[in-house]
C-alpha cells in the first residue's frame, strides 16, 4: 500500500497575528503536523499569510513614504516575503518537534510562485482588502497610481483583485522533495500570483485564495481530484470551486491514498 499523500492548508489562526503569536503558534501547529509525519505520512504544508503579508505592506510602504530613494513595495514582493517569514518560523517548528521524537525528517519551504490569468474577471472587480487605514488624500494618491480603494469606516483602504490559480510554477521541485521523503511548505498565501511575459515572470497586483491555492495544490502535486474545503459550512468541492480542475473533482481514481487536513486554533479537521 502506498504512503498516505497529506496536504495540510494551515489557517491564520494556526500561525498567529504578531511575530511572539506566530512564534508560539507555530510549535503548537507542529506538534499535529508530526504526529502526521511519524505515523508515515508525507507531508505537504500550505498556510495562510493575510496578517503577516498586511504587515509587510504597511511597514514597507510606511517606510518609504518620507524616502524619495525608496520605492512602495509591490504586492508580489509582500507575497513572497511573508512566505519567508511564515515558512521561517514553521519549518523550524516541525524540525524541532520531529528530533524531539527522534524523527529525521528534513524540513524545507519553497517559495511559490502561482500563475493567474491576466484576463482573470477578478481584476476588474478588486475585492480583497489591503494595508492599513487611509486618509481622503491618501486614497487619491493611491488611484493616481493605478490602484483601487474602497471607502469604509472610518476611511479608506486599499483593495486588489483575487484571481483563481492557472499553475504553479514551482510544482516540479515541490513534488521532487516530496518524493524523497522531505516536509515541504510551500504556496504561502496562495502562493505570489505571476503574470507570464515571454520568458519572464511579473508580479500581479493581487493575492490568491489559499482554499481555492489547496485545492490545485493537492491536485498538481498527487494529482488527486477530491479534496474538501471547510470555511465554516461543509460545501461540496463543486460548491467551493467555481474554476475547473484538470480533471473532475469527484473522480477518486488518483492512484493515492490522499487526506487533506485543515488547522485553525488548534483543532485538526480531516476531510
Amino acid at each position: 500500500m502506498s504512503k498516505k499523500k497529506v496536504v495540510i492548508a494551515l489557517g491564520h489562526r494556526a500561525l498567529g497575528t504578531t511575530m511572539p503569536e506566530q512564534y508560539k503558534a507555530t510549535r503548537n501547529t507542529a506538534k499535529a503536523i508530526a504526529d502526521l509525519v511519524e505515523a508515515g505520512a508525507d507531508v505537504v504544508i500550505s498556510h495562510s499569510n493575510a496578517p503577516q503579508v498586511g504587515m509587510i505592506h504597511t511597514a514597507m510602504n510606511e517606510f518609504s513614504k518620507d524616502r524619495e530613494d525608496y520605492t512602495q513595495a509591490p504586492m508580489s514582493v509582500c507575497s513572497a516575503m511573508s512566505q519567508g517569514y511564515v515558512g521561517y518560523d514553521l519549518q523550524n517548528a516541525i524540525r524541532a518537534e520531529l528530533l524531539k521524537r527522534g524523527v529525521y525528517r528534513p524540513v524545507c519551504t519553497i517559495i511559490t510562485q502561482v500563475m493567474v490569468d491576466p484576463y482573470d474577471d477578478a481584476f476588474n472587480e478588486p475585492v480583497k482588502v489591503i494595508g492599513r487605514l487611509l486618509s481622503k488624500e491618501e486614497a487619491e494618491q493611491e488611484e493616481k497610481h493605478g490602484n483601487y480603494v474602497t471607502e469604509v469606516e472610518g476611511g479608506y483602504r486599499r483593495i486588489v483583485a483575487a484571481p483563481k490559480p492557472q499553475g504553479i510554477i514551482e510544482i516540479d521541485s515541490i513534488k521532487a522533495l516530496s518524493d524523497q521523503g522531505q516536509v515541504v511548505i510551500a504556496c504561502g498565501g496562495g502562493g505570489i500570483p505571476v503574470l507570464a511575459q515571454g520568458v519572464e515572470l511579473h508580479g500581479a497586483s493581487a493575492v490568491i485564495e489559499k482554499d481555492y491555492a489547496s485545492i490545485y495544490f493537492a491536485h498538481a502535486i498527487f494529482g488527486a481530484c477530491q479534496a474538501w474545503i471547510n470555511k465554516g459550512k461543509k460545501e461540496s468541492p463543486q460548491e467551493m470551486t467555481d474554476f475547473r480542475l484538470p480533471c473532475s473533482l469527484t473522480n477518486q481514481n488518483s492512484g493515492h491514498n490522499f487526506f487533506i487536513f485543515l488547522f485553525a486554533a488548534g483543532k485538526k479537521d480531516a476531510r
